[in-house]
């Protein structure tokens, strides 16, 4: 027993963690690097002395002055550029006061012109293709209509103990209180800041395409406390009296107030046609739509199976699944399951169901995984259409559908969220 403990010990499995104390010490210095490419998560990379610094609010080739605000590791640290020496030519004034370094943290680019900010989701994009699903992909992110502010119709707002409602600073549990929020469309700004909100934990809001403001009240324990709308000339707010509207695809859509729907208005639609076109159903073939929230995407193939095709929506939440029900109720061929999309539920489900002609998916932030992955392509579909909200997931997924015979075939990236480092991609993947 001696003998394996002395072993065990020894493992490099069994290595401790990397306390605060094995940084390099430097939290809170200064100093002056060139910053080099963008990396995944709205920073660029820069060296000194040897090490790594992951550097917010600059822009690659920048000269800028870095202060470290976290230090906790051997081989890299943290840092923000709080003096700039020689400037990107793609650097602008920020538009929103709270940005900056130590400031509020919901947005990335704020310094950043919008074209360069497409260039450099591109970059990260085909970055994380590369690295973890080793392609080289051209990749252009296309910007939806409406500009870079007052684009997203919903948010959560963090509230501090006196009440008052804002954004967190980057990587920080503390609340910056906000009078505004430019990227946020006016309604839902306006219904939320610069009003107290005693006993709150957080807020969220959301405006449907009717312009009724949904606000539901959240404790520090993330319940529920109470939800409101106002509907537009309205001066006071009521109980909610249905689901919320919204319209993409040339469909009116329900969902719960506050329930998740794409947050720019026009996500949806452009996210609607690249499926349908990466899909390019037939009659009579056979949908499966994986994390189908209110059945969007579902929806919108439907018709183009036809009377003898079939669409079966998978959702796990509750609310969501009600709100698919209803959306989907005049179209006979498709269907609404709730259920975990895990790898045995997904197995169990092929069984019943036979082998799907296309399989559309829209996975949270973490991907689908490599299980769910495999068990998709197991199931022999001519065409995968996979949606995502982290390139990093994509890749690891497409690496994935790889090890089972898939390749991608096609790409398309969309600029759904403006002055931030995050980007859609809607992918195609067909059988090699």
């Amino acid at each position: 027993m001696a003998e394996d403990r002395r072993r065990s010990q020894r493992s490099p499995a069994r290595r401790p963690r990397v306390s605060a104390q094995a940084g390099g010490g430097w939290e809170g210095r200064r100093f002056e690097v060139t910053v080099g490419p963008v990396a995944h998560g709205g920073h660029c990379v820069a060296r000194h002395e040897g090490r790594v610094v992951f550097v917010r609010h600059t822009l690659p080739g920048e000269r800028v002055v870095v202060e470290v605000t976290e230090d906790r590791h051997a081989g890299f640290c943290r840092a923000d550029a709080v003096e700039v020496l020689e400037a990107s030519p793609d650097r602008v004034e920020r538009p929103c006061p709270y940005s900056g370094p130590g400031k509020c943290g919901g947005c990335d680019w704020q310094h950043v012109g919008h074209a360069g900010q497409l260039t450099l989701k591109a970059a990260v994009v085909r970055e994380q293709l590369s690295r973890l699903a080793g392609l080289d992909v051209p990749v252009t992110v296309e910007a939806l209509p409406g500009g870079p502010l007052r684009w997203r119709s919903r948010a959560r707002f963090a509230v501090d103990r006196a009440g008052d409602p804002g954004l967190r600073r980057h990587r920080s549990h503390d609340v910056v209180p906000l009078d505004d929020c430019p990227i946020t469309v006016e309604p839902a700004a306006q219904a939320v800041l610069g009003r107290r909100w005693l006993d709150a934990g957080a807020v969220d809001v959301a405006v449907d395409s009717a312009g009724v403001v949904t606000t539901s009240t959240l404790d520090r324990r993330g319940r529920t406390q109470d939800v409101q709308v106002l509907r537009p000339g309205a001066d006071v707010p009521e109980e909610p009296a249905g689901r919320a509207q919204r319209s993409a695809g040339g469909r009116d859509w329900e969902v719960e107030g506050t329930g998740f729907w794409q947050v720019h208005p026009a996500a949806a639609d452009a996210l609607v046609q690249a499926v349908s076109a990466f899909a390019a159903v037939r009659p009579g073939e056979t949908v499966l739509d994986l994390y189908a929230g209110a059945g969007l995407f579902g929806g919108a193939l439907a018709p183009g199976v036809g009377a003898a095709g079939r669409v079966v929506c998978v959702e796990s939440d509750a609310a969501a699944c009600a709100a698919a029900d209803a959306n989907l109720a005049d179209l006979a061929q498709a269907e609404v399951w709730q259920g975990d999309v895990d790898a045995p539920g997904l197995t169990e489900l092929l069984v019943d169901l036979g082998h799907p002609d296309v399989v559309v998916l829209d996975p949270p932030r973490a991907g689908a995984g490599k299980d769910v992955s495999r068990v998709i392509a197991g199931a022999g579909p001519r065409a995968v259409v996979y949606v995502a909200c982290d390139p990093a997931s994509l890749a690891r997924d497409v690496a994935a559908f790889a090890t089972a015979g898939y390749r991608l075939a096609d790409l398309r990236a969309f600029d759904c969220f403006p002055m931030t480092a995050h980007v859609e991609c809607v992918a195609l993947l067909v059988q090699d």
